[in-house]
């Protein structure tokens, strides 16, 4: 098994990629802020997992396995979060002006993410998303569902980040 170095930290995350969920301790540096950790320079090639839980979509079955120690390449990785009660700090500032929350259901594989995203409000979500031309968008107030795997449940976190180019967004209303 792994052993940490003294300026490494794990923290409970979970990893979605097109065709598996992975639930498991990354491993990062100590001051990193694992919420927005891949939307920074310090991203790595690849998140460094410990003790990972692992649904794998793909085949006639879902079936979980556990991988005590995983390499996920970052670029297959389309949504990524803390795993609550964890949380940082929010990644915006409340007091910035021009600012409206945008409900939206985000459709990534096997899983239904309903939030909200923080868009200017003189434009609409379709000319904001389609003008940021960020490689990852922040998502607040989430709740996470998938038909494929019921008994998952809703999970609610309060921020997760999605790649917006590998997602369907519904508008509601």
């Amino acid at each position: 098994m792994y052993t940490l170095a003294p300026d490494e930290k794990t923290t409970l995350v979970m990893a979605y990629t097109q065709a598996m969920l992975v639930r498991g301790e990354a491993v990062t540096k100590q001051g990193v802020r694992v919420s927005t950790w891949l939307r920074t320079d310090a991203a790595p090639e690849y998140v460094h997992f410990v003790r990972a839980q692992v649904i794998n979509f793909c085949g006639p079955q879902v079936k979980p396995f556990n991988a005590p120690e995983m390499f996920l390449p970052t670029e297959q990785i389309v949504a990524f979060h803390i795993v609550p009660p964890t949380q940082d700090t929010i990644d915006y500032d409340e007091s910035e002006l021009n600012r409206v929350w945008e409900p939206v259901t985000v459709l990534l594989g096997a899983f239904i993410i309903k939030a909200k995203a923080r868009i200017s409000s003189k434009t609409d979500f379709g000319v904001s998303l389609a003008t940021s031309r960020v490689v990852w968008m922040s998502l607040y107030n989430a709740y996470i569902s998938s038909p494929v795997l019921p008994q998952m449940g809703v999970l609610h976190v309060p921020l997760l980040i999605v790649r917006p180019n590998q997602v369907s967004f519904v508008l509601e209303g």
